[in-house]
């Protein structure tokens, strides 16, 4: 009697607060309600009822789709506290999969870049505490990497193809959010600006940096999202205005409760004039995609790179009393043209496996290999050109993903940090030459090559990291090229600043040059209708 007295009062209490009567409760949620009930009042030991609450949570939240998603109080102030500033910590953006940590992507010139930990590495434990296989919350994962600037901290880190554990010693460093991390004049009148990703300050430093290149004379822009994993909806959307005519639709979202929702261009953008190339890849997403998707659909710009990512679910946060948040998908992001961005999720193996099934299928190596179906096509706003929804954006121009010019011994260095970690020797031992020797990055990147010193650093790390040349020399001759590339770029970075490593990244890849190629056209249309 006691128990039904109890699920009357919350149910009472739960329906007044949404309007409906008590006779109107569904079987599912007085189900719940029942359930908890009475563990709370039978179970044989003292319940842990804030825990069992927040896994019944999580339960419900992933029978949904991939990113309806629940973070604890500490997690919440982490995640919003990581989109508005900066805080010190080892560098790194990750997602929590099966009870393990992955790395999606390590910040540029952070400590674990330094240290060589790489995108797709799961660090398993923290100063010696395991962190995977223990269902550690998120937040306390996220408060063991996190520390004092100075702090020294131990990760063991597990890498496909490496039996062993790899140990990991990083020393905390401020990690900087700033999402516009490159911007440089290409020639006197190109321009290129990278975002790599979408957060509260994201317009305003990006109208910096435009408005810095047209006062050097831009009149052409190169913007990079490879790599964007997207964030705010109006960072994208303020940043689309930039580009568009007043009334321009950007993006329009549609869910089963929220109707349509669109969003436009307000008008006065400082760049709706002038060749614009957008470069996108497997990575780019969300924010990232909505952007490029605008730009495309309105004709304004080409796209030049490999399919984006197909996250096109949108959020709503819901603060919970605790500073909890559920952010639960509400809708579907749509581009001007009507194409859904999200690509499908009803397998959810299927959809964790995405990038490696394009890759195993040939699509980023082969336009050849994708094949989209009649139903999904559609036609831009102004040219009136073929374009596909079905998930992502697919570009105008496609760069395949070259992995020809890596050997083995190449790729096993760069696996095991062993050439960023050389190159940071090289860079400690030499500073002060290198600072009297190239004043400037062009006279740097003119004269600089790698010598015996180098060379000799490499083979100690390479020797302690277990990385053997089984092709002999030729294989070395083979592989110096890239690795000449990388050192170069990574010293450039710390004697410089980050457009300049992005700027040398820029000559050697393929997509920048596609990208370089279209946008210095004056037939811009043709370009986009493929002459």
């Amino acid at each position: 009697m006691i128990v039904m007295k109890r699920i009357l009062f919350f149910a009472f209490a739960f329906f007044a607060t949404a309007g409906l009567k008590a006779q109107q409760m569904p079987d599912h949620l007085l189900k719940l309600m029942y359930t908890g009930n009475i563990i709370a009042n039978f179970y044989v030991d003292s319940p842990d009822n804030d825990k069992i609450a927040e896994e019944g949570v999580k339960a419900m939240l992933k029978e949904l789709d991939p990113h309806s998603t629940y973070t604890g109080p500490k997690e919440t102030k982490a995640l919003l506290e990581q989109m508005q500033g900066s805080f010190s910590g080892i560098g790194i953006q990750f997602n929590i999969i099966s009870d393990t940590l992955y790395v999606i992507q390590t910040t540029a010139n952070g400590p674990s870049e330094r240290a060589g930990i790489l995108a797709g590495d799961r660090i398993v434990a923290v100063n010696d505490t395991a962190i995977a296989g223990v269902k550690m919350e998120r937040a306390d994962i996220m408060s063991r990497l996190r520390g004092p600037k100075g702090s020294q901290v131990k990760v063991n880190v597990v890498r496909r193809g490496i039996a062993r554990l790899l140990e990991f010693n990083l020393v905390r460093d401020d990690i900087s959010t700033e999402s516009v991390d490159a911007a440089y004049m290409v020639d006197k009148r190109t321009g290129y600006i990278r975002i790599t990703s979408f957060g509260a300050k994201t317009h305003a430093e990006f109208v910096s940096k435009l408005d810095s290149l047209k006062s050097k004379g831009m009149r052409n822009l190169i913007l990079d999202l490879q790599g964007n994993g997207g964030g705010y909806l109006n960072a994208a959307v303020d940043i689309a205005n930039e580009f568009l005519s007043k009334d321009n639709l950007v993006v329009y979202t549609e869910g089963r409760v929220t109707g349509r929702q669109e969003y436009s261009a307000a008008g006065g953008g400082r760049f709706q004039k002038g060749n614009v190339a957008v470069l996108v890849d497997e990575t780019s997403a969300s924010a990232a995609e909505i952007l490029s998707g605008a730009i495309q659909d309105w004709d304004r710009g080409v796209v030049v790179g490999r399919r984006s990512f197909g996250k096109g679910l949108v959020q709503r946060p819901f603060e919970l009393f605790d500073g909890s948040m559920i952010r639960l998908t509400i809708a579907r992001y749509y581009t001007p043209t009507g194409r859904c961005i999200q690509k499908p999720y009803s397998d959810s193996i299927k959809y964790e496996n995405d990038l490696m099934e394009r890759y195993n299928s040939g699509e980023l190596s082969s336009a050849d290999s994708i094949h989209f179906a009649d139903s999904l096509k559609t036609y831009t706003l102004r040219l009136n050109r073929t374009v596909y929804g079905g998930g992502g954006i697919m570009p105008d121009y496609f760069v395949p993903l070259d992995t020809s010019r890596y050997t083995p011994y190449h790729r096993a260095l760069a696996g095991k940090g062993s050439i960023i970690q050389a190159s940071l020797r090289y860079l400690d031992e030499n500073r002060k030459e290198l600072e009297s020797n190239y004043r400037t990055i062009d006279e740097f990147d003119r004269n600089f090559d790698v010598d015996d010193r180098y060379m000799a650093i490499l083979r100690e790390q390479a020797l302690k990291d277990s990385v053997e040349l089984e092709g002999g020399q030729e294989e070395l001759e083979r592989s110096l090229p890239e690795i000449k590339k990388q050192l170069k770029m990574y010293i450039a970075r710390d004697l410089w600043d980050m457009s300049d490593f992005i700027m040398m990244y820029n000559k050697y890849s393929d997509t920048f040059r596609k990208a370089y190629e279209l946008v210095r056209r004056r037939d811009m249309d043709r370009v986009l209708m493929k002459d």
